[in-house]
C-alpha cells in the first residue's frame, strides 16, 4: 500500500506557523476546526479546537477554520505567520484575489484584514 506522507515542516527564522484544519460531522449537521500555532522549534505556542456550525460544503468549513484560526492569532498578539492548510481550494483561493468574487467573499475579505494584522 503506498501511502501519502505530510510531514511539518518548521517556519523561516522568528515565524510562527498556523496550521488549522476542518471537520464535518453530517450525522450531527455540525462541523468542528483546530488550530495549532507553533515556534521555528516546533514548541506549541497556542492551540484551539471548537465545535461549528452547519456550512454547505467542505470548503466553507476550512475558510471558516482559517477565519478563527486568525482570530485566534490577532487575540493572542502573534506577529509573523505562515498561514498552512490542508484544503488546496482554500489555501490557492487565499493566495489570489478571485475569492473575494466568490459566494465566501466576505470572509476572504475579514482573512485579508485579520492577517494584515499578523503580518501574513
Amino acid at each position: 500500500m503506498i501511502a501519502l506522507v505530510q510531514a511539518w515542516w518548521p517556519p523561516l527564522g522568528s515565524l510562527y506557523k498556523l496550521n488549522f484544519d476542518a471537520a464535518m460531522f453530517t450525522n450531527t449537521n455540525s462541523t468542528g476546526f483546530g488550530v495549532v500555532i507553533r515556534n521555528n522549534m516546533g514548541e506549541v505556542m497556542a492551540a484551539m479546537s471548537a465545535k461549528g456550525t452547519a456550512v454547505a460544503d467542505n470548503v466553507e468549513a476550512e475558510v471558516l477554520a482559517c477565519h478563527r484560526a486568525l482570530e485566534l492569532a490577532v487575540d493572542a498578539g502573534f506577529a509573523g505567520l505562515e498561514i498552512e492548510g490542508d484544503n488546496a481550494t482554500v489555501m490557492k483561493s487565499l493566495a489570489s484575489l478571485r475569492a473575494i468574487k466568490s459566494r465566501l467573499g466576505n470572509i476572504y475579505k475579514d482573512i485579508c484584514v485579520l492577517a494584515a494584522g499578523c503580518s501574513c
